[in-house]
């Protein structure tokens, strides 16, 4: 048994693959947070600039 977890410890072959998801879920979620802050400015600056558009 110790021998089997001394081999699991060792082994990091899954390692690489774990590190890279937790990087792609990272980059997912800051790229998620910049498109809705993003869409939420310029909608309202597009709103603001048509309001100014159409009041005499």
């Amino acid at each position: 048994m110790k021998d089997v977890l001394r081999r699991m410890w060792r082994d990091d072959e899954g390692q690489d693959v774990a590190e890279y998801a937790l990087m792609l879920a990272v980059i997912l979620v800051v790229v998620i947070g910049a498109v809705r802050l993003i869409g939420t400015n310029a909608s309202n600056i597009f709103n603001a600039a048509s309001g100014q558009l159409t009041t005499p």
